[in-house]
């Protein structure tokens, strides 16, 4: 039931006025969720005196006002329908938003107003909805970053940079830290969160406050996926429609060829996300000990936190002592499910898409072929190449992990521990090197030998296209299958009865040189900063910042300013990849329509 509104007998200018009528209401939702986020902000983060509070509750209250005014505009001017589930909730935001604003200046009553405070637990739900209005404007804005003109890739290296700053900024207000801490150590933290890495310069127990640790939660769980996947889908969703132009810079973040599908892939990733999470927040409630903790809702909190640093492969935790803390150390069946997470989390979304698609083809096939609507057809290949060999590379590579720590590690971090707790320690002990950074151990306590496949681990890293990094699995198993391609004599690598393209070739040879490189320049710069490290804890230290683990041998809090400044550097290129920035920076030259005569050069 759309509105026509008529103002003019000229259906032509009647067009144009209700066209800047909408302009008008966009910018005026736009401009109210910004101020009203930024105010909200304002009296989280400081301490305000109560003039100040009343002018700035005055402006918030007049901010929901319009945006809910806004919101009951746009869907009688612009929609259709109000059968979608978009619209119904825009016109719930309305009608919350002006009740609030009511309801704040005491407008209904105070048997009214005491009954709404208690169900909304004093404005926590409001100040939750403003967040997520800021976000919707944001997503909206964002599906017009194409217009800039920029490469996918800057794009997508900016995104991260205004993420870090922005978390920088927030990690910087009074009412996040417990004690006043230098901006170059927000910042750091921020990256840390943002790059999902788990290196911490503060103790994210001691020195952040709950406001604090719910900014860093924030932080790693946008960057987990990446800002660009969050503020896609949500933008979609609530403007209703993307153009070809926003179809084709999207799909290059979510490595998806058929534009067609873009919204169906983002949903299926943000639904996956949740899925994960959700169940393992529950899990990790559950098997955790609630005399460890001062209530109910802090224990929430610290499932919640922990689910969601694990699934991104994060690594933060809110306890000082990480998963080493006593009264958690042997918790092992939380440990399992924390494991769980890192896995699925970097097993890679690709991954889980085919093998949902493959799962989904079994099902209705099978389905009806009980039900006797057709028989059952068989598809071929179900299963890519990409997908077998990360699925393989992650078996191996855990496999060897396990087997490594289990023998290196029995007369150190294992000696004492029951049978199942050196089970679950070596499993756990195989899994978190691989970008996840959590520690069910003292780190200092662990044998040369471990350290030593520790970094080996932690330089390959998780799957292409999942919320880890380092150099990826995909990439270490297209170079060996080269390197034994080269050994037999083979002209072309070959898997699963499929060639392996020379691009991808040429690429995996960058991205491992590009990676030693990086690395190498990382721990010679932080030898000449903080000469007195010992080289193996610079060189651990280099590698997990890069990889995004997060695992640390002890020396993060003693690194000077310039040694800090480097690892954040790495960890920034760690997670954007170095490829993803070479291609930013390095003009891309047209179509090469001469070749010049080939000739050998010795390699050995």
């Amino acid at each position: 039931m759309k509105l026509k509104l008529k103002i003019f007998t000229n259906p032509d200018r009647n067009i144009l006025f209700l066209k800047k009528v909408i302009k008008v209401q966009e910018k005026v939702v736009q401009v109210s969720s910004i101020l009203a986020f930024g105010i909200l902000l304002f009296h989280l983060g400081y301490s305000i005196d109560p003039q100040d509070q009343v002018a700035t509750s005055t402006l918030f209250n007049i901010s929901l006002i319009l945006i809910g005014i806004g919101y009951f505009v746009k869907v009688l001017l612009v929609e259709k329908s109000i059968i979608p589930a978009r619209v119904i909730l825009e016109l719930l935001l309305s009608l919350i938003l002006i009740i609030t604003a009511l309801i704040r200046w005491n407008l209904l009553g105070d048997e009214m107003t005491r009954l709404v405070l208690d169900f909304t637990a004093h404005y926590h739900l409001i100040n939750g909805l403003v967040i997520v209005l800021f976000f919707i404007e944001l997503s909206k804005f964002s599906l017009t970053v194409n217009e800039l003109k920029l490469s996918p890739s800057l794009v997508f290296i900016l995104s991260f940079v205004i993420l870090i700053l922005v978390g920088a900024g927030l990690l910087s207000l009074p009412e996040a830290t417990t004690r006043d801490i230098s901006f170059i150590d927000a910042l750091f933290t921020s990256t840390s969160a943002v790059c999902v890495t788990g290196l911490i310069v503060l103790d994210t127990a001691k020195d952040f406050t709950f406001f604090g640790q719910v900014v860093i939660m924030i932080l790693f769980q946008i960057g987990g996926l990446g800002i660009m996947v969050f503020t896609s889908f949500f933008g979609f969703f609530f403007k209703g429609s993307y153009s070809i132009e926003n179809r084709l810079f999207i799909r290059d973040y979510i490595n998806e060829n058929n534009v067609n599908e873009i919204y169906t892939t983002l949903f299926k990733i943000i639904s996956f996300t949740v899925l994960v999470e959700g169940i393992c927040a529950v899990m990790i409630y559950h098997f955790t000990d609630a005399a460890e903790f001062s209530g109910k809702g802090d224990q929430l909190f610290f499932a919640l936190f922990h689910a969601i640093s694990a699934f991104c492969n994060a690594g933060f935790s809110t306890l000082s002592s990480g998963l080493y803390q006593e009264g958690f150390r042997e918790a092992y069946n939380m440990h399992l499910v924390i494991a769980l997470a890192i896995v699925l989390g970097g097993i890679g979304f690709p991954v889980v898409l085919n093998y949902y698609s493959y799962v989904k083809h079994l099902v209705v096939g099978y389905s009806k072929s009980v039900l006797g609507i057709e028989k059952y057809r068989h598809t071929p290949r179900v299963s890519s190449v990409n997908t077998r060999l990360v699925v393989y590379t992650t078996g191996i590579l855990l496999a060897v992990g396990m087997v490594v720590y289990a023998i290196s590690e029995q007369d150190a971090t294992l000696k004492g521990l029951s049978t199942y707790g050196k089970f679950v320690t070596t499993v756990f002990g195989a899994v978190t090197p691989r970008t996840a950074g959590f520690n069910t151990v003292d780190m200092r306590e662990l044998a040369v030998p471990t350290i030593l496949v520790y970094l080996f681990l932690m330089w390959i890293g998780a799957s292409p296209g999942s919320t880890g990094g380092g150099l990826k699995t995909s990439t270490f198993a297209v170079a060996m299958l080269n390197t034994f391609s080269i050994a037999s004599g083979k002209t072309r690598v070959e898997v699963f009865r499929r060639q392996i393209t020379n691009e991808t070739l040429k690429k995996a040879f960058a991205v491992i040189s590009l990676s030693v490189l990086v690395m190498g320049l990382g721990v010679f710069f932080l030898m000449v900063f903080d000469p007195k490290l010992p080289m193996i804890d610079v060189a651990f230290e280099v590698f997990s910042a890069f990889s995004t683990v997060g695992l640390t041998l002890g020396i993060t809090p003693q690194l000077s300013l310039g040694s800090k400044l480097v690892l954040m550097a790495i960890m920034l290129i760690g997670r954007v990849g170095t490829l993803t920035i070479l291609v930013a920076i390095v003009r891309k030259i047209g179509e090469q329509r001469y070749k010049y005569p080939e000739e050998t050069v010795f390699i050995t």
